[in-house]
């Protein structure tokens, strides 16, 4: 049986952990799909064909990237998948990530989560760290992929 895994995100924008925990996720599952989910409670900084298309770039050729709409485990269950690929930077995700594996397992028993916690060398990552870096017209290159700080740097700061 193929194990897919589902990683679902706002990537807005994606960074290096985002990536990290991609490419970590693919080596204990057998096709993995990214998730763009669109947030109702934030406002989204890049149009999510971009964030979709930016990945696309950086993931391998057979990782699907997708868009869906509504709860994670609706989208990973028409997906296909049988797992929910989180990351962690550190104690404070781990406590909100839990609870979400709760949730999500109450709402789908056929779906496990696994955790991968950040290579410590991008565990201080975010995406809305980059959103204030490139406000302040900072170097994006330790932060996210070329082909993201290339986009980026095409666009005028957030909010200016």
């Amino acid at each position: 049986m193929t194990r897919i895994g589902f990683y679902a995100g706002s990537f807005d924008p994606p960074t290096l952990g985002h990536l990290d925990i991609a490419r970590r996720a693919l080596a204990v599952v057998d096709r993995l799909v990214v998730g763009v989910g669109s947030n109702a409670d934030k406002r989204a900084w890049l149009e999510r064909s971009v964030r979709m298309q930016l990945l696309a770039q950086c993931l391998p050729a057979d990782v699907e990237v997708l868009a869906f709409d509504g709860l994670a485990v609706a989208a990973a269950r028409a997906a296909g998948a049988s797992l929910l690929v989180r990351g962690y930077r550190g104690p404070e995700d781990v406590a909100v990530e839990l609870h979400m594996a709760r949730a999500n397992r109450q709402l789908d028993d056929s779906l496990e989560t696994i955790l991968l916690a950040a290579e410590p060398r991008v565990a201080h990552l975010s995406s809305r760290l980059v959103r204030e870096v490139h406000r302040a017209s900072g170097r994006l290159s330790d932060f996210v992929p070329e082909v993201v700080a290339q986009h980026l740097a095409a666009l005028p700061p957030w909010g200016g």
